[in-house]
């Protein structure tokens, strides 16, 4: 008689399963596909689910395609995808926002870095959800050859990848670095379900400057806050939100918020000057919430004027960056919070537990609360952030 796994009932009832289990996936990617952009909704609208607060996840630092040429490298990448898949698991978020620095272009050596990107987004992808994302100083930082290279026992097996056609072999190793504008190309072109874009031209070598009108469920035209996204500079130009960058945030929020009267929440990857007033280093102030204040803030180069601006303009309830991976607080800042994200990737420098910031947005009556869900399931950190 033949064993039970080689019965064709047995096959069949596999490929069964199989197949609902595709069909699955495939239809609950279509389904949110349709969510966000159904109909004539503007690509810059994004609705809230009917009686359900709005849950962002922040992932910030990932550092994908760091040291490919060893074993450790892609071990890191592994593990990132597993820190997000486990707090897209436990938390189920609306949408999620990637905060800069997703790959660690100074260690990619082959010409299309969007590769180790597009590994980045997957299991956001994966799972149907939307996402958004700003460039970090890494993203399209030049190569920087490792002096070990050069050595005699320092040459590393494999330098690029194998080609893929007979006449590609030139081609997939250049490190030459891949810029901005070609990343985000590459992330809006195949993927529905990215929300990212491009900024102004006028705000060129700043690309990921855009804004996002989150809207009610039962109203589109209706908004429930304005999300902005900037790109805080770093890697092939210096780290810096620009003065033209602050008039297109006046231009932008006079447009769509004229009357301030709509809250607004800003994204952005390098914390500016005024982050490190609010919580120097083993001395943060007693409302600061958060697990670590392990190092001190890195901050923008300059201030060309973006503080100031949001600082005046009371619809803007909070800041979020990354950068530091060891930071992770919320700390209060005139009339508005100041926050950084949790360290969510593998690659980069220190070895603090890893996770995600969460933010919960309710419609009525407003609110704006956050936390830390951390890799091993774990949440810490609450606070509520506009209420």
């Amino acid at each position: 008689m033949p064993s039970s796994s080689n019965s064709p009932l047995r096959l069949l009832q596999w490929i069964v399963i199989c197949v609902i289990v595709i069909s699955g996936v495939q239809f609950k990617i279509h389904r949110n596909a349709q969510t966000f952009a159904q109909g004539n909704t503007p690509k810059n609208n994004i609705p809230m689910r009917q009686g359900s607060p709005f849950k962002i996840a922040l992932f910030a630092d990932l550092h994908f395609g760091e040291d490919a040429w060893m074993d450790w490298g892609p071990i890191q990448d592994v593990n990132s995808v597993k820190v997000m898949s486990t707090v897209l698991d436990k938390e189920k978020p609306d949408f999620v926002i990637y905060l800069g620095d997703v790959i660690t272009a100074n260690n990619i050596m082959i010409k299309n870095a969007s590769l180790y990107w597009d590994q980045a987004v997957s299991p956001t992808r994966a799972k149907g959800i939307p996402w958004a994302s700003v460039f970090g100083n890494h993203d399209d930082a030049s190569f920087e050859w490792p002096m070990e290279w050069f050595s005699a026992t320092g040459i590393p097996h494999l330098h690029c990848p194998a080609p893929s056609t007979s006449d590609a072999g030139a081609e997939d190793c250049s490190f030459r670095g891949t810029t901005r504008l070609e990343l985000m190309k590459s992330e809006t072109e195949h993927n529905t379900l990215s929300y990212s874009m491009n900024g102004p031209k006028n705000l060129w070598p700043s690309v990921s400057n855009y804004v996002h009108k989150l809207s009610s469920s039962s109203d589109s035209e209706a908004a429930v806050a304005y999300m902005y996204f900037f790109d805080s500079g770093g890697g092939s130009y210096p780290e810096v939100i620009s003065s033209a960058q602050v008039n297109w945030f006046q231009q932008k929020s006079a447009e769509v918020n004229p009357d301030a009267r709509i809250p607004e929440i800003i994204f952005w990857h390098i914390p500016s000057k005024e982050y490190k007033n609010v919580a120097p280093r083993f001395d943060a102030r007693k409302h600061c919430i958060g697990s670590m204040f392990m190092e001190d803030v890195a901050a923008q180069e300059a201030e060309m004027g973006i503080m100031k601006v949001l600082e005046e303009r009371h619809s803007v309830k909070a800041i979020f960056v990354g950068h530091n991976h060891g930071l992770d607080w919320c700390c209060p800042y005139k009339k508005l919070w100041l926050c950084f994200a949790r360290h969510t990737g593998y690659g980069g420098y220190g070895n603090w537990s890893r996770g995600a910031r969460i933010l919960d947005i309710n419609q009525q009556p407003f609110s704006l609360k956050s936390w830390i869900r951390m890799e091993d399931g774990n949440v810490h950190s609450e606070v509520i952030l506009s209420s």
